[in-house]
């Protein structure tokens, strides 16, 4: 597992604020619109490397839209439990973020979306309403297993793009959008922690078949 950090989430809690730079801003402000490092896409890959951005960027977004129905489905069972249901909300947010530009990723660099779009949007908002149904504890434990696979699917991705030899100025962009998205992920792991996602029933059985179920989703997104 990734090591772990310095909990943002706790830190909010206590009225500090964390501050970073957000590369995603390039794609989110209106000031930064027409860069060629947001419009364009590089020429000079090998098709090795044309490919593996395409399966990156496709799983990328396929993720992102799994992740906001997951949290659409927790939002909807648990809203009435105020505290909770804030706490959903506010990661559900993030991910809205994420899916925006993620798709503004894909247009740029002119990626086929995955065909399984609509599975992944019933899948995850099943996924959501399921483990919301089992109790809260049930639903953070789906956060922490999700959040987990997917922090370290970006660490992965960030070391394959590292070996990516161009001079066009998106690449690096690129790497720095899913290091602060793959922050953002490992942010939702640590409330998801501090939530009791660990007294859920079952745990450990519940993480291992939502764990391998995300492992399996983010191979067949990169070829379908």
């Amino acid at each position: 597992m990734l090591g772990r950090r310095v909990c943002r989430y706790s830190l909010r809690r206590q009225g500090l604020s964390v501050s970073r730079g957000l590369a995603s801003s390039a794609y989110t402000s209106p000031t930064k619109a027409g860069d060629e490092a947001t419009t364009t896409t590089p020429e000079d890959l090998t098709p090795q490397q044309r490919q593996l951005l395409e399966g990156a960027l496709r799983v990328d977004q396929a993720g992102e839209i799994a992740a906001n129905w997951i949290y659409h489905g927790q939002h909807v069972v648990l809203s009435r439990d105020r505290a909770t249901g804030e706490l959903i909300k506010e990661m559900w947010e993030q991910e809205k973020k994420h899916l925006a530009v993620m798709d503004k990723l894909q247009v740029q660099h002119n990626v086929r979306p995955t065909l399984l779009t609509d599975v992944a949007k019933v899948a995850g908002f099943g996924l959501g309403a399921v483990t919301a149904l089992m109790g809260k504890e049930a639903a953070m434990a789906c956060t922490e297993a999700v959040e987990t696979v997917i922090g370290e699917h970006y660490e992965d991705q960030l070391k394959e793009l590292d070996e990516m030899t161009t001079k066009h100025p998106s690449i690096p962009l690129l790497k720095d959008v899913i290091k602060e998205f793959k922050d953002d992920e490992l942010e939702h792991l640590d409330i998801a922690v501090e939530n009791h996602a660990q007294r859920a029933p079952a745990h450990a059985l519940l993480s291992a078949v939502v764990g391998a179920g995300c492992m399996v989703a983010i191979e067949i997104c990169k070829r379908v």
